[in-house]
């Protein structure tokens, strides 16, 4: 098992790497050269200029139009992320019986623990890296948005609201790490990650990070962040949450 996290890591760091993060500094234009900025970083650039376009160079509006549009599409494969992980959280007390079951730490009751663990899965129907595959596809998308709206240059001079898109701004960033809290607290809740001490950390780290890298880029960025995570919010509060009463229900009628 150990050896599928490293190899996910390790697959999420060449993707990071593909989708050409070195390049974020660089203007995107129709002159920018390879697969990623042609195919990727420019047509999204474009799509958010000509939004802007329509509603009179409104760039901030424009970067929500696309935002969400962009979180529509994914939202099929949010959905099967959801539902992985929703059934990976059913069979938990089973898996947990079975780890205290084999609780030795010689080499043949781990084997053998791994053996059970397979059956399990394969039992209910569970693979455990299936709620991994939508962010691969996710990846790409969601970095060529952060790239498009960093190396826009139009996009840096203009304001939205009461702030520069092209500066940091100070109250931005507070509405991303709170819009990310809520949203990571609301995905948390009734799961086996509740109990778990490492996501807990993870629960206030992540907003802490988001809100003091905020403060660091430009606000376009921080709008991106706010606008995707009260998508995430609204998608955990319709979709997930009556996901888990249904089974909730069903439990109840049994």
């Amino acid at each position: 098992m150990r050896k599928k996290v490293w190899l996910l890591l390790a697959l999420i760091g060449l993707i990071a790497l593909l989708s050409g993060c070195t390049e974020v500094n660089e203007p995107i234009t129709s002159e920018s050269e390879g697969i990623w900025n042609s195919f990727f970083v420019y047509p999204l650039s474009q799509v958010v200029i000509y939004i802007a376009e329509l509603f009179n160079e409104n760039y901030g509006i424009s970067i929500i139009i696309v935002t969400i549009f962009l979180r529509l599409i994914l939202l099929p494969l949010n959905v099967k992320q959801l539902k992985s992980s929703k059934a990976m959280q059913d069979i938990q007390p089973e898996l947990k019986a079975l780890q205290e079951k084999y609780a030795s730490k010689d080499a043949n009751t781990q084997q053998k623990l791994q053996q059970e663990t397979m059956n399990l899965f394969q039992k209910h129907g569970v693979n455990p890296l299936a709620g991994c595959l939508p962010i691969f596809v996710q990846m790409p998308i969601l970095i060529a948005m952060y790239h498009a709206i960093m190396r826009t240059e139009s996009i840096q001079t203009h304001n939205f609201l009461w702030f520069e898109l092209g500066s940091p701004d100070y109250i931005l960033p507070l509405i991303a790490g709170a819009a990310t809290f809520f949203q990571q607290k609301l995905m948390m809740a009734g799961s086996a990650a509740a109990q778990n001490p490492q996501m807990m950390v993870m629960l206030y780290v992540m907003p802490i990070m988001i809100t003091v890298v905020a403060f660091f880029f430009p606000a376009a960025l921080a709008l991106y962040w706010v606008v995707g995570n009260i998508f995430m919010v609204a998608q955990t509060l319709f979709i997930r949450k009556p996901m888990m009463n249904n089974d909730n229900n069903g439990g109840d009628k049994k």
